[in-house]
């Protein structure tokens, strides 16, 4: 099964504690603090993979974690950074937060971070002082970025089939390319996107998504509209395929042209080579009236006897030219990925240090669910020590 859309949750690493430690060798009794920093959480990455075709790896696993900074030691030994988390998805892939886009993943091996992990804890050794030479304290490592994600799924491809069901859109695939997708005398054969391989001269190859068939209100998100509609998106020709055998072609285009211009998303100014299927089934050709600038060209083929079949290949590769000019002229058609921070992460305006009796927050205590919480991942137990505000409490959950 084709999956285009994916939950998950993704959490970084904390970073690790700062080391409380002092140098105790012989002859050296009192060496002073050599606590060392801890190490950064592990951050967690998406990649653009262009091996893979859908979210179905992410079915299994709701949330992919970054591994925690090794703490600080003695000798001013510095804890390891955590490992980050790699999430490889298929090349069109964004990640939604609360609705917002965050990332666009557009170009294979694109990568960026959607979660950075926490910053390592200082060690006692970064506390001493001239007046201050025995610091017997140490921060406790940042928690990592949280954020539950939702990824869409746009297929990148240069054509893409679009019509009314039982248009004969898979049979179309099926005849121009490798795909293979169901065919059957039925309308919504196809239930999920289909992508094939065109191969043309000179070792030229075209990507074309064949994707189910739109019913009138697909745009109000009738029929799974909205997420059919939405692989249409990036296709650089649209090829309208329409059953010309039924004598009606002017109202079948209509109705499609009108759920693509009320989606949006400039659908509605999108090349469109119109193609009438189905002309074995026809003494006279398929009458089409429709004059639209649109509108590069009308072909009328048989997927049953192959007729017009070798013309319409060509027409697609003289429509989808090798370097396809990008928004700014520059020659490349998506920029490597576009990212988006609608709401920067908070940062706390505390913090939490260990102390050789417990712990110790230092500025401003936040409210007492947050503070509670903080204490609980600064490793805070029954019966810990927390210094606020120079008051010595007992901490009892």
């Amino acid at each position: 099964m084709f999956h285009d859309r994916a939950q998950i949750r993704v959490e970084a690493g904390r970073g690790g504690d700062g080391g409380l430690s002092f140098r105790r060798e012989k002859h050296v009794p009192k060496g002073g603090p050599d606590g060392g920093d801890g190490g950064r959480g592990g951050d967690v990455v998406l990649v653009a993979d262009p091996a893979l075709r859908d979210l179905s790896t992410l079915r299994g696993k709701a949330v992919y974690r970054g591994t925690r900074g090794g703490n600080g030691g003695g000798s001013r030994r510095h804890g390891a950074d955590g490992d980050d988390v790699t999430l490889r998805l298929p090349v069109g892939t964004q990640a939604f937060e609360d609705d917002m886009l965050l990332v666009d993943l557009a170009h294979p091996g694109a990568r960026v971070v959607v979660a950075r992990g926490g910053s390592g804890g200082r060690g006692n050794a970064r506390f001493a002082t001239p007046t201050r030479q025995t610091p017997r304290f140490a921060e406790t490592g940042l928690p990592g970025e949280e954020r539950e994600l939702e990824l869409r799924l746009k297929l990148l491809a240069d054509a893409a089939l679009a019509g009314l069901p039982n248009a004969g859109k898979s049979s179309l695939l099926r005849r121009i390319s490798n795909a293979r997708p169901k065919v059957a005398e039925y309308p919504f054969t196809t239930l999920t996107p289909v992508l094939g391989t065109v191969d043309g001269p000179d070792d030229r190859q075209l990507t074309v998504a064949d994707v189910p068939g739109l019913i009138e209100g697909a745009s109000a998100g009738v029929g799974l509209g909205h997420e059919f509609l939405a692989h249409l998106e990036r296709a650089q020709v649209l090829v309208h395929v329409i059953d010309g055998s039924e004598g009606d072609a002017d109202d079948r285009f209509a109705i499609v042209d009108r759920e693509l211009a009320l989606y949006g998303a400039d659908l509605e100014q999108r090349l469109q080579l119109v193609v009438l299927n189905k002309a074995d089934l026809t003494s006279e050709p398929a009458p089409f009236t429709v004059v639209d600038p649109r509108i590069v060209g009308v072909l009328r083929v048989s997927c049953a006897t192959g007729a017009g079949i070798d013309a319409l290949v060509r027409e697609l590769f003289r429509l989808c030219p090798e370097s396809a000019p990008g928004p700014d002229g520059d020659g490349d058609g998506l920029p490597e990925f576009l990212e988006y921070r609608p709401r920067p992460a908070r940062r706390r305006g505390f913090r939490v240090l260990r102390t050789d009796r417990g712990l110790r927050v230092v500025g401003e205590p936040p409210p007492d669910d947050e503070l509670e919480e903080a204490l609980r991942d600064a490793g805070a137990r029954r019966g810990t020590i927390v210094e606020i505000g120079g008051e010595e409490l007992e901490w009892t959950p």
